[in-house]
């Protein structure tokens, strides 16, 4: 699974779309996952998938 963030675990969920006319029609709501270069907590640089509220929230420091 190559969308999920390493940081919070934040994964593809499923649900439905809704018209206004009600027809439903299933979906997927993707996190928005950025691979970027990261710092971890041995000070060691490298890649990693982070989804874009941890790197707002600063769960993670950039390299």
């Amino acid at each position: 699974m190559s969308q999920v963030c390493e940081i919070c675990g934040k994964h593809p969920v499923a649900g439905r779309s809704i018209s206004h006319s009600h027809r439903v029609s299933n979906r997927v709501f993707r996190p928005n996952v950025q691979k970027i270069t990261i710092r971890d907590t041995k000070g060691k640089v490298r890649k990693a998938r982070v989804c874009t509220s941890c790197m707002k929230a600063g769960k993670v420091e950039r390299a």
